[in-house]
Protein backbone atom coordinates (compact mmCIF):
# COMPACT_ATOMS: atom_id res chain seq x y z
CA UNK A 1 0.00 0.00 0.00
CA UNK A 2 0.95 3.45 -0.23
CA UNK A 3 2.11 5.28 2.54
CA UNK A 4 -0.85 7.92 3.02
CA UNK A 5 0.41 12.02 3.66
CA UNK A 6 -1.05 14.30 5.67
CA UNK A 7 -1.64 17.83 4.36
CA UNK A 8 1.24 18.95 6.98
CA UNK A 9 3.86 16.57 5.61
CA UNK A 10 3.08 17.19 1.90
CA UNK A 11 5.84 19.93 0.49
CA UNK A 12 4.52 23.40 -0.47
CA UNK A 13 6.20 25.11 -3.11
CA UNK A 14 3.97 27.73 -4.24
CA UNK A 15 4.23 31.00 -2.46
CA UNK A 16 2.36 32.01 1.17
CA UNK A 17 -1.10 33.47 0.25
CA UNK A 18 -1.52 36.77 1.30
CA UNK A 19 -3.48 35.89 4.51
CA UNK A 20 -1.03 33.44 6.48
CA UNK A 21 1.43 36.40 5.68
CA UNK A 22 0.04 38.45 7.88
CA UNK A 23 -0.51 36.12 10.50
CA UNK A 24 3.50 35.71 9.89
CA UNK A 25 4.12 39.61 10.34
CA UNK A 26 2.02 39.70 12.81
CA UNK A 27 3.25 36.83 15.13
CA UNK A 28 7.06 37.84 14.16
CA UNK A 29 6.05 41.29 15.36
CA UNK A 30 4.92 39.98 18.53
CA UNK A 31 8.04 38.03 19.15
CA UNK A 32 10.50 41.07 18.20
CA UNK A 33 8.75 43.13 20.62
CA UNK A 34 8.87 40.69 23.47
CA UNK A 35 12.80 39.44 22.76
CA UNK A 36 15.47 40.02 25.49
CA UNK A 37 16.17 43.73 25.49
CA UNK A 38 20.10 42.34 25.41
CA UNK A 39 19.58 40.25 22.34
CA UNK A 40 17.80 43.22 20.20
CA UNK A 41 20.39 45.45 21.48
CA UNK A 42 23.13 43.03 19.79
CA UNK A 43 20.54 42.15 16.74
CA UNK A 44 19.71 45.72 16.17
CA UNK A 45 24.08 46.64 16.08
CA UNK A 46 24.30 44.12 13.38
CA UNK A 47 21.32 45.16 11.03
CA UNK A 48 23.18 48.54 11.30
CA UNK A 49 26.14 46.97 10.22
CA UNK A 50 24.55 44.79 7.41
CA UNK A 51 22.83 47.97 6.32
CA UNK A 52 25.99 49.92 6.29
CA UNK A 53 27.87 47.17 4.12
CA UNK A 54 24.97 47.95 1.97
CA UNK A 55 25.63 51.50 2.23
CA UNK A 56 29.56 51.01 1.34
CA UNK A 57 28.77 49.04 -1.94
CA UNK A 58 26.11 51.53 -3.04
CA UNK A 59 29.02 54.13 -2.74
CA UNK A 60 31.69 52.01 -4.69
CA UNK A 61 29.38 51.70 -7.32
CA UNK A 62 28.42 54.89 -7.72
CA UNK A 63 32.28 56.05 -7.89
CA UNK A 64 33.13 57.64 -10.92
CA UNK A 65 29.50 56.41 -12.55
CA UNK A 66 28.85 59.63 -13.93
CA UNK A 67 29.51 58.57 -17.38
CA UNK A 68 26.90 55.97 -17.26
CA UNK A 69 23.67 57.42 -18.22
CA UNK A 70 21.19 58.12 -15.04
CA UNK A 71 18.85 55.79 -14.73
CA UNK A 72 21.45 52.89 -15.30
CA UNK A 73 23.76 54.23 -12.74
CA UNK A 74 20.39 54.76 -10.22
CA UNK A 75 19.37 50.84 -10.68
CA UNK A 76 22.99 49.08 -10.20
CA UNK A 77 23.32 51.29 -7.09
CA UNK A 78 19.82 49.84 -6.40
CA UNK A 79 20.54 46.47 -6.68
CA UNK A 80 23.72 46.42 -4.96
CA UNK A 81 21.90 48.12 -1.97
CA UNK A 82 19.83 45.42 -1.77
CA UNK A 83 22.08 43.52 0.02
CA UNK A 84 22.23 44.73 3.00
CA UNK A 85 17.98 43.85 3.14
CA UNK A 86 19.01 40.23 2.15
CA UNK A 87 21.61 40.04 5.03
CA UNK A 88 18.81 41.65 7.37
CA UNK A 89 16.17 38.91 6.55
CA UNK A 90 18.23 35.80 6.65
CA UNK A 91 20.13 36.75 9.42
CA UNK A 92 17.21 37.87 11.75
CA UNK A 93 18.44 41.23 12.60
CA UNK A 94 16.66 43.62 14.21
CA UNK A 95 16.00 46.95 11.76
CA UNK A 96 13.75 49.99 12.35
CA UNK A 97 12.00 50.39 9.20
CA UNK A 98 10.84 46.81 8.92
CA UNK A 99 10.31 47.18 12.79
CA UNK A 100 7.60 49.89 12.01
CA UNK A 101 5.18 46.77 11.17
CA UNK A 102 4.94 46.12 15.18
CA UNK A 103 1.89 48.60 15.18
CA UNK A 104 0.16 45.76 13.68
CA UNK A 105 0.68 43.82 17.25
CA UNK A 106 -0.96 47.02 18.31
CA UNK A 107 -4.08 46.49 16.27
CA UNK A 108 -4.60 43.40 16.98
CA UNK A 109 -4.12 44.03 21.22
CA UNK A 110 -1.01 41.95 22.06
CA UNK A 111 1.19 45.12 22.08
CA UNK A 112 0.91 48.37 23.91
CA UNK A 113 1.97 51.14 23.16
CA UNK A 114 4.76 51.02 25.62
CA UNK A 115 6.24 47.89 24.08
CA UNK A 116 6.71 49.43 20.89
CA UNK A 117 8.29 52.44 22.25
CA UNK A 118 10.72 50.41 23.59
CA UNK A 119 11.10 48.40 20.95
CA UNK A 120 11.55 50.94 18.93
CA UNK A 121 14.27 53.36 20.74
CA UNK A 122 16.63 49.96 21.24
CA UNK A 123 16.46 48.80 17.80
CA UNK A 124 16.73 52.82 16.66
CA UNK A 125 20.08 53.45 18.72
CA UNK A 126 21.26 50.19 17.80
CA UNK A 127 21.21 50.47 13.94
CA UNK A 128 22.65 53.60 14.61
CA UNK A 129 25.39 52.38 16.74
CA UNK A 130 26.47 49.49 14.63
CA UNK A 131 25.91 52.23 11.31
CA UNK A 132 28.66 54.26 13.18
CA UNK A 133 30.90 51.41 14.36
CA UNK A 134 30.92 50.61 10.52
CA UNK A 135 31.90 54.19 9.61
CA UNK A 136 34.30 54.82 11.86
CA UNK A 137 36.50 51.07 10.56
CA UNK A 138 36.16 52.48 7.20
CA UNK A 139 37.20 55.93 7.71
CA UNK A 140 40.49 54.02 9.63
CA UNK A 141 41.08 51.33 6.62
CA UNK A 142 41.24 54.56 4.38
CA UNK A 143 38.53 52.20 1.85
CA UNK A 144 37.02 55.97 1.38
CA UNK A 145 39.83 57.07 -0.58
CA UNK A 146 40.40 54.51 -3.27
CA UNK A 147 39.49 55.53 -6.76
CA UNK A 148 42.36 58.40 -6.34
CA UNK A 149 39.43 60.01 -4.28
CA UNK A 150 36.39 59.14 -6.19
CA UNK A 151 35.20 56.56 -3.51
CA UNK A 152 35.20 59.34 -0.94
CA UNK A 153 33.88 61.83 -3.84
CA UNK A 154 31.09 59.31 -4.32
CA UNK A 155 30.28 59.16 -0.56
CA UNK A 156 30.21 63.35 -0.42
CA UNK A 157 27.53 63.49 -3.74
CA UNK A 158 25.41 60.81 -1.58
CA UNK A 159 25.28 63.00 1.11
CA UNK A 160 24.72 66.26 -0.48
CA UNK A 161 21.83 64.95 -2.40
CA UNK A 162 20.33 63.54 1.07
CA UNK A 163 20.84 66.77 2.46
CA UNK A 164 18.75 68.77 -0.31
CA UNK A 165 15.56 68.35 0.71
CA UNK A 166 12.88 70.57 2.50
CA UNK A 167 11.61 68.96 5.99
CA UNK A 168 8.94 68.42 4.03
CA UNK A 169 10.16 66.48 1.13
CA UNK A 170 12.50 64.43 3.55
CA UNK A 171 9.46 62.95 5.64
CA UNK A 172 7.75 61.95 2.44
CA UNK A 173 10.70 60.51 1.12
CA UNK A 174 10.63 58.58 4.23
CA UNK A 175 7.14 57.39 3.96
CA UNK A 176 7.45 56.26 0.27
CA UNK A 177 10.81 54.54 0.67
CA UNK A 178 9.36 52.33 3.81
CA UNK A 179 6.35 51.67 1.93
CA UNK A 180 8.64 50.19 -0.72
CA UNK A 181 10.87 48.50 2.38
CA UNK A 182 8.56 47.13 4.27
CA UNK A 183 6.69 45.57 1.45
CA UNK A 184 10.32 43.99 0.26
CA UNK A 185 10.29 42.03 4.32
CA UNK A 186 6.43 41.44 3.57
CA UNK A 187 7.09 39.52 -0.30
CA UNK A 188 9.54 37.75 1.73
CA UNK A 189 7.42 35.97 3.80
CA UNK A 190 5.90 34.83 0.63
CA UNK A 191 9.08 33.00 -0.01
CA UNK A 192 9.61 29.61 1.21
CA UNK A 193 13.20 29.54 0.56
CA UNK A 194 16.14 31.14 1.29
CA UNK A 195 16.99 32.38 -2.57
CA UNK A 196 13.01 33.52 -2.98
CA UNK A 197 13.85 35.94 -0.02
CA UNK A 198 16.64 37.31 -1.47
CA UNK A 199 14.94 37.53 -4.76
CA UNK A 200 12.33 39.26 -3.17
CA UNK A 201 14.55 41.93 -1.73
CA UNK A 202 16.16 42.78 -5.13
CA UNK A 203 13.70 44.95 -7.20
CA UNK A 204 11.80 47.08 -4.56
CA UNK A 205 14.96 47.88 -2.87
CA UNK A 206 16.24 48.79 -6.35
CA UNK A 207 13.36 51.33 -6.60
CA UNK A 208 13.43 53.27 -3.79
CA UNK A 209 17.36 53.66 -4.34
CA UNK A 210 16.97 54.39 -7.85
CA UNK A 211 14.02 57.34 -6.89
CA UNK A 212 15.90 58.67 -3.92
CA UNK A 213 14.09 57.80 -1.51
CA UNK A 214 15.10 57.66 2.39
CA UNK A 215 16.09 55.34 4.64
CA UNK A 216 16.88 56.26 7.94
CA UNK A 217 19.40 53.70 8.82
CA UNK A 218 21.70 53.74 5.26
CA UNK A 219 21.59 57.37 6.29
CA UNK A 220 22.86 56.66 9.46
CA UNK A 221 25.82 55.33 7.36
CA UNK A 222 25.92 57.30 4.65
CA UNK A 223 25.35 61.03 5.90
CA UNK A 224 28.35 60.46 8.67
CA UNK A 225 30.32 59.30 6.23
CA UNK A 226 29.85 62.12 3.79
CA UNK A 227 30.75 64.88 6.74
CA UNK A 228 34.07 62.82 7.91
CA UNK A 229 34.99 62.59 4.47
CA UNK A 230 34.69 65.98 4.13
CA UNK A 231 36.33 67.13 7.29
CA UNK A 232 39.50 64.23 6.45
CA UNK A 233 40.07 64.94 2.95
CA UNK A 234 43.22 66.65 2.30
CA UNK A 235 43.98 69.35 -0.26
CA UNK A 236 45.56 66.22 -2.18
CA UNK A 237 42.14 64.21 -2.83
CA UNK A 238 40.54 67.90 -3.14
CA UNK A 239 42.95 68.80 -6.14
CA UNK A 240 42.84 65.11 -7.57
CA UNK A 241 38.71 64.92 -7.78
CA UNK A 242 38.37 68.59 -8.82
CA UNK A 243 36.17 70.21 -5.92
CA UNK A 244 36.23 72.01 -2.86
CA UNK A 245 34.79 71.71 1.07
CA UNK A 246 32.93 74.93 -0.06
CA UNK A 247 31.04 72.35 -2.75
CA UNK A 248 29.48 70.26 0.07
CA UNK A 249 28.57 73.09 2.61
CA UNK A 250 25.24 71.44 3.11
CA UNK A 251 27.15 68.69 4.81
CA UNK A 252 26.69 69.49 8.34
CA UNK A 253 25.69 68.40 11.53
CA UNK A 254 22.51 70.27 11.68
CA UNK A 255 21.44 69.28 8.31
CA UNK A 256 22.05 65.79 8.96
CA UNK A 257 19.72 65.93 12.18
CA UNK A 258 17.14 67.97 12.03
CA UNK A 259 16.62 68.09 8.14
CA UNK A 260 17.25 64.55 7.16
CA UNK A 261 16.95 62.06 10.12
CA UNK A 262 14.37 63.18 12.13
CA UNK A 263 11.49 64.15 9.29
CA UNK A 264 12.62 60.75 7.20
CA UNK A 265 12.48 58.62 10.58
CA UNK A 266 8.84 59.98 10.58
CA UNK A 267 8.46 59.32 6.76
CA UNK A 268 9.63 55.87 7.56
CA UNK A 269 6.96 55.00 10.49
CA UNK A 270 4.11 56.26 8.18
CA UNK A 271 5.19 54.38 5.08
CA UNK A 272 5.94 50.77 7.01
CA UNK A 273 3.50 50.95 9.92
CA UNK A 274 0.59 52.48 8.97
CA UNK A 275 0.48 52.09 4.68
CA UNK A 276 1.70 48.33 4.81
CA UNK A 277 0.95 47.26 8.47
CA UNK A 278 -2.21 48.67 9.17
CA UNK A 279 -3.56 48.14 6.01
CA UNK A 280 -2.83 45.11 5.88
CA UNK A 281 -4.36 44.20 9.80
CA UNK A 282 -7.36 45.76 8.47
CA UNK A 283 -7.69 43.53 5.23
CA UNK A 284 -6.34 40.22 7.02
CA UNK A 285 -6.68 40.24 10.74
CA UNK A 286 -9.31 43.09 11.89
CA UNK A 287 -12.24 40.06 11.48
CA UNK A 288 -10.52 37.56 13.66
CA UNK A 289 -9.36 39.84 16.06
CA UNK A 290 -10.19 38.64 19.65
Amino acid sequence: MQPKHSSHSAPHFGAVPPAEMARLAESAAVGKARKHPEITIVLAILAGIFIAIAGMFYAIAGAGSAELPYGVAKILGGIVFSTGLMMVILCGAELFTSNTLLLMGKATGRLKFGDIARNWTLVYFGNMAGSLIFAFLIIGSGAWESGHGLVGLSYMYIAKAKLSHTFMQSLILGVLCNLLVCLTYWMSLSARTAAGKMFACILPVAAFVAAGFEHSVANMYLLPMGYMVKDLATPEMWQAIGYTSADFSKINMYNIIVMNLIPVTIGNIIGGGVMVGLSNWFVHLRDSDS
